[in-house]
């Protein structure tokens, strides 16, 4: 911009509609798209459904880019534009300002190539040639700076200029589409490394982490928490930071039937090393009951509708505490003794009585979840819907491994009761 807008109020400017507004949208639009029906599940829809169902990350990357990108095309429509300087120098006729802005980057490109491609531009461009295309952007700059700014003379220079500089450098500079093609591929490979190497968005499916994670939850996992893995592999690049009791990490089923590729997300109970014994869903290691306190009667309703009822504990582990739940009418048996081999840590779901876990692996055996198989520590939920489908905004922000907390609709006795034991908390919580 050839003007000096105030810093501050550009500043803002460019905040509100290029950074929060896109950022909103972007947001706003994943479960729109997740919320649209289409028809039998196939088609266009359904393609664009899935893929923004299964790389949610991504997606919202990618809407955020191409909303940027709109709102930067519409700028000098924008509320607060002439303040921010969108708008040119006071006095430009509306009808020069896209051009005014357009000369501005000629200018800023044609120098940029000059400066960046010095050594190809004097090899393949004439000398005299070289030097009327720096006159012509000289005399341009010079017109944009005038005040008032002449229309006939700035539109006279402004096509000499641009005239010379796609003639002269016209292999250096990039097309419109280029431009937008190269800000997605960013966007998309900055999501990509981002999914790869440091969080990824996951969905819970299932009850068998209740009521830490509802169903409906997603939350973001820490992909970097027990050391980063090569992209498309399970190798670790350094295997110093095992997980510790108590954290809750998302993980590959590490048995191949009946659930092949499938990711489980659990709380590590026990250690390679450990001997691990479940009485009534109560884990004992290495002889050692792991405490709790009950917090009383809890029921909740599930989002298939169907209403589950027993006792809540919370239990504490390590550094972490947090609830656990014993379905009522479910058998309390004994399970074990386990013993956790090198490389292996066993988990358990926080809903004792409704888990997949490493009590039922091994047709029943029992079994570990590898290291390898870990993806990352869970670390906050940032969306999460109802059983009508209603952002639960109570929800947002949860951080899994922080605070007990029930959802909004649990009974003041309960919410009383988890209190009266974190206040209680043991000072022995590992065996």
């Amino acid at each position: 911009m050839r003007n000096t807008p105030n810093p501050a109020l550009r500043s803002l400017f460019v905040f509100s509609w290029f950074i929060l507004l896109p950022a909103l949208l972007a947001l706003g639009s994943v479960p729109v798209i997740l919320a649209l029906s289409s028809g039998d599940g196939t088609g266009a829809l359904a393609f664009v459904r899935g893929l923004v169902e299964e790389q949610r990350v991504p997606a919202v990357i990618v809407f955020f880019t191409i909303y940027e990108m709109a709102l930067y095309s519409l700028k000098e429509r924008l509320p607060g534009a002439k303040w921010a300087g969108f708008l040119g120098p006071d006095g430009l006729p509306r009808e020069l300002r896209a051009e005014f802005e357009q000369a501005g980057v000629l200018l800023e490109e044609s120098r940029r190539i000059l400066a960046k491609y010095r050594a190809a531009v004097e090899r393949n461009v004439p000398a005299p040639a070289r030097q009327e295309l720096r006159d012509a952007l000289d005399a341009l700059d010079a017109t944009m700076l005038a005040v008032p700014v002449d229309p006939e003379s700035f539109r006279e220079d402004y096509d000499r200029a641009s005239s010379l500089a796609q003639r002269q450098l016209g292999r250096w500079q990039k097309s419109d589409l280029r431009e937008y093609s190269e800000s997605l591929i960013v966007a998309l490979l900055v999501a990509a490394l981002l999914r790869v190497l440091v969080v990824e968005a996951f969905k819970i499916p299932s009850g068998s982490m209740l009521p830490t994670l509802q169903i409906q939850d997603h939350i973001f996992v820490n992909k970097a928490a027990y050391g980063p893995t090569l992209p498309f592999s399970k190798t670790r690049m350094w295997r110093g930071m095992p997980p510790k009791r108590g954290d809750v990490i998302v993980f590959e089923y590490p048995d191949p039937d009946p659930n092949p590729r499938t990711d489980y997300i659990k709380r590590v109970i026990a250690l390679p090393g450990d001997t691990l014994l479940v009485e009534g869903g109560h884990p004992i290691l290495n002889g050692w009951p792991v405490p709790h306190c009950s917090a009383g009667y809890y029921e909740f309703e599930e989002t298939s509708g169907v209403t589950k009822r027993g006792d809540l504990d919370v239990e504490f582990l390590g550094d972490y505490s947090y609830l656990t739940f014993f379905e009522e009418n479910s058998s309390k048996v004994t399970e074990g003794p386990y013993s956790v081999a090198p490389g292996e840590v066993w988990v358990l779901g926080d809903a004792r009585n409704n888990s997949s876990d490493s009590r039922r692996w091994n047709h029943g055996l029992g079994g570990g979840a590898p290291f390898a198989n870990i993806k990352g520590r869970a670390l906050f939920v940032w969306l999460s819907f109802d059983r009508q489908g209603a952002v639960t905004w109570d929800r947002l922000l949860t951080q899994v491994m922080g605070r007990p907390k029930l959802p909004k609709v649990a009974s003041p006795t309960v919410v009383a009761a988890i209190e009266r034991c974190l206040a209680q908390r043991p000072s022995k919580t590992l065996p």
